[in-house]
């Protein structure tokens, strides 16, 4: 019965049928046959031509064109493709399988052989392109399809399989043209829900795919396999540039070689809120906050193996590698494709940006034009004009310390621990002085050389900026090399770790960069000990709190405070990079009068360490600037490099994913969404008006529920629930589920439940543990307790539902194993030290 409703159900959802009918275009004969399921309709022509002359998406027709979708190859100039064929092909139906053959199509010099093989199940079109080449063919272009979608605004964005993004927002003129190296095109449209799944299988052969807004508006898809990878056309010498105006030949010309090749296209429709829905949210608008993260967070994945935070579409598409933030927009992004495509591209950077003694390159570009003289390579990474960026190399390690945490990989990280070690190596070797504040390249401010991502100010020598990110480096990679068994590097790490922060905590008259007069850290202090950068650059002070540095809870207050009176006296909407103006001669003259660009302006990039140093002190202020970032997004979409402090308007062409940051730091300051290497760690900082929230967030393959109450937490999968007051750390694998108390990289509570199970926990401490176990159903067998991290060898009274039920005692370990009935309903279980009793 069942295996009869079966096909009864697919028999219904799959549809093939022929027509015969004039052509409309030409008056030629045509056939077409339309073939689909539920939700994906196509048409196909074959009289004189092989093209899809419809594509209907969940009842949307997306493509209604005789040119609609169709092979082609240029050869010298001249386009050969499917619409015009040299004779009328064959086609033969069996059950739901579609073939065409004897798609032949060139001249007497050039020949492309096809069939075309549509296999209709119910959950996509599968595409079969068998193409045979008779000879090799030096190939200006091909498309091997092309899909011609009617308009600009069918869709308004495709994810690539690496997790980038081709946002047709910014494909503003017509034949804008966009370039990548992909398998997989995820369109989507977020008005109509509706989304297109397109992936390219082709054995032995590379793929790279373009969009192109055309001269009708239209939105042209083209695939391309090679054999090799494809090289971009522009610009001569470098071939590195992935978008171009005014032009479609983003790829170089390549050989197609004689013979055989197979690819598979697979088409399948998905539901835009089910895949990329985030929740439901409370007191901020959730809408604004999905298409951020949804948006801007990608626009500065460049291509699959170059990932930053400055946007393809950026005239000279500079990535910097001096931003310590990639890995963490990963974080909000939320999307596993992000965070393997990221793996290749740290890799690929591991391979290619650092040098044989550790120095990283900090950029890489389209063109040379930002290149110190003689100072890049092959790859198109270099060094910048402005000075040599330090803070490049901490920089590479956040990023793979961040990563790490977000996949638990530990074979990926252990591939990247001998680079991150000469990579740290490098930059400590700059202490010459031993206090633990390495030094830069300059000596003092009149070189007028800049060392960290504010380029144009001339922070020399012991740069608090640079030291604020290698603090942070240090601690995150120290707890790497521990769980990759180097205790000795860890203990290096820790200890110069322990240097620097003592040193940067130091008073200015004392060598450190605390400034008791100004109440900030300054920014830096030359080799003459002369004091620099006294006018509270937010970056510096954000990052010593939020990273940790300053544990000065007077000190705290006092730069929290005097910003936030600078910024109500002002009405800004943003922090600005600093609060008053560089020093005559600190910066470029292009800086001065204030506020002019980096001395003053208003950069997005630096809000998750401005809401995480917030979060902590007084979140709603946090949340106030999280939201009016978001009504900033509603009025111009962030489609800027900075806003100006005077007017408060958007400037500069360089478009960040940056400035999406704030957004990021909602969700791992106040929301307190923090992945960890070994569990999803939760440690909300939410305000009343957030109370109700409840998240959708994908980890390591599981789609975790984040509910989110007035001191109440919780994260539940299909199967188990852990709700707790405070923060806590999630773990579940099988029938298998942890509970982390607190900040804890150790799991505290194990249990192994062969149904579905809730623990709430009410109480965790070394003297009483005490938690409710909730079964809605009665399980076929006991529920397996671990307790760990308890005294070794100590006795504990056991109590349930508040009778004490009997003595227990921990192993030489500290853990205790117990057994409880898996009966339906709320059992209270509590544990409690039974006094000494240790031997």
């Amino acid at each position: 019965m069942m295996k009869a409703a079966f096909f009864l159900t697919f028999f219904l959802s799959v549809v093939i049928y022929t027509t015969n009918g004039a052509n409309r275009s030409t008056g030629d004969p045509a056939k077409t046959v339309t073939l689909g399921n539920r939700t994906l309709s196509l048409s196909l022509a074959y009289g004189n031509k092989a093209s899809i002359v419809s594509l209907v998406v969940n009842g949307q027709k997306v493509i209604s064109s005789e040119d609609g979708i169709f092979t082609s190859v240029n050869v010298g100039g001249t386009v050969y493709s499917s619409l015009h064929l040299q004779s009328a092909p064959v086609l033969t139906k069996s059950n739901h399988v579609i073939k065409v053959s004897g798609i032949q199509y060139g001249d007497s010099k050039v020949t492309i052989h096809e069939q075309w093989i549509f296999t209709t199940t119910d959950g996509s079109i599968d595409w079969v392109i068998e193409r045979r080449c008779s000879e090799p063919l030096q190939v200006e272009a091909s498309a091997s399809p092309q899909f011609n979608f009617d308009d600009m605004n069918v869709w308004e964005g495709a994810y690539q399989g690496y997790g980038g993004l081709a946002w047709f927002y910014l494909f503003n003129e017509k034949l804008c043209t966009y370039g990548v190296h992909t398998m997989a095109s995820s369109f989507w449209n977020s008005k109509s829900g509706n989304g297109l799944d397109i992936t390219v299988a082709a054995p032995g052969k590379k793929v790279a795919m373009k969009y192109t807004r055309t001269a009708e508006n239209r939105l042209a898809y083209a695939v391309t396999v090679a054999d090799q990878e494809m090289l971009p056309r522009y610009d001569s010498g470098t071939n590195r540039r992935r978008f171009i105006r005014g032009r479609t030949d983003v790829w170089a010309p390549y050989t197609m070689t004689a013979g055989n090749s197979v690819q598979r296209i697979r088409i399948s429709y998905f539901d835009v809120h089910k895949r990329y829905g985030r929740g439901k949210f409370t007191g901020i608008d959730g809408a604004r906050v999905s298409a951020v993260l949804n948006t801007i967070s990608r626009i500065g994945v460049i291509d699959s193996l170059h990932f930053g935070g400055n946007s393809w579409h950026t005239p000279y598409g500079p990535i910097c590698l001096h931003e310590q933030y990639i890995a963490q927009l990963g974080l909000g992004i939320d999307d596993p494709a992000y965070l393997k495509g990221y793996q290749s591209c740290l890799d690929f950077y591991r391979d290619h940006a650092i040098k044989p003694d550790g120095r990283v390159f900090s950029r890489w570009a389209y063109t040379d034009e930002d290149m110190m003289p003689g100072q890049g390579n092959k790859e198109g990474f270099y060094e910048a004009q402005w000075g040599i960026l330090m803070d490049a190399n901490p920089d590479f390690v956040s990023n793979v310390a961040e990563l790490y945490d977000l996949t638990g990989d530990k074979h990926w990280v252990s591939g990247q621990q001998g680079a991150c070690e000469r990579v740290l190596d490098w930059i400590l070797k700059r202490d010459s002085n031993g206090n633990g504040l390495v030094e830069m390249m300059t000596d003092s401010e009149q070189q007028k050389r800049s060392s960290d991502w504010i380029d144009i100010i001339w922070a020399s020598y012991e740069n608090a900026f640079v030291n604020a990110k290698l603090y942070h480096a240090l601690t995150k990679w120290a707890a790497i090399e521990r769980q990759l068994a180097n205790d000795d590097k860890a203990a290096y790490y820790e200890a110069f770790a322990g240097r620097l922060k003592t040193s940067f905590n130091k008073p200015t008259n004392d060598g450190g960069f605390w400034d008791e007069e100004h109440g900030c850290y300054v920014h830096w202090i030359d080799k003459d000990k002369s004091v620099h950068g006294r006018n509270m650059v937010t970056p510096v002070n954000f990052m010593a709190i939020a990273y940790g540095i300053c544990d000065d809870g007077a000190r705290k207050k006092r730069i929290l405070d005097n910003i936030e009176t600078q910024m109500q006296q002002e009405k800004l909407f943003f922090w600005p990079l600093a609060m008053t103006s560089y020093a005559p001669g600190e910066g470029s003259a292009s800086q001065y009068p204030f506020p002019a660009y980096e001395n003053g302006d208003l950069f997005l990039s630096w809000g998750s360490v401005g809401v995480k140093a917030y979060a902590d002190y007084k979140p709603a202020l946090a949340v106030q600037y999280v939201k009016n970032v978001l009504k900033q997004y509603s009025k111009d979409g962030l489609a800027f490099q900075r806003y100006g402090r005077l007017k408060q308007d958007g400037l500069g062409d360089d478009i960040l994913s940056g400035n999406s940051l704030s957004i990021v730091g909602l969700y791992q300051a106040i929301y307190g969404i923090n992945p960890r290497y070994n569990r999803l760690y939760l440690d909300p900082h939410i305000t009343s008006e957030l109370t109700g929230t409840v998240l959708r967030y994908n980890f390591r393959g599981d789609q975790l529920t984040i509910s989110l109450d007035s001191n109440s937490y919780a994260v539940s999968n299909k199967l188990f629930r852990i709700t707790a007051p405070k923060d806590f750390g999630f773990w579940a694998t099988g029938d298998q589920l942890c509970y982390f108390d607190g900040s804890s990289s150790g799991c505290s509570l194990e249990v192994s439940s062969p149904g579905p199970l809730t623990i709430v926990v009410k109480e965790w401490g070394p003297g009483k543990m005490d938690w409710v176990q909730r079964i809605d159903k009665p399980l076929a067998k006991p529920l397996h307790y671990i307790i760990h991290q308890l005294k070794p060898r100590h006795d504990y009274l056991l109590s349930v539902n508040g009778k004490s039920v009997k003595k227990m005692r921990s192993d030489e370990k500290g853990d205790m194993v117990m057994d409880h009935p898996g009966l339906a309903g709320s059992v209270r279980m509590t544990l409690r030290t039974a006094g000494a009793g240790a031997e």
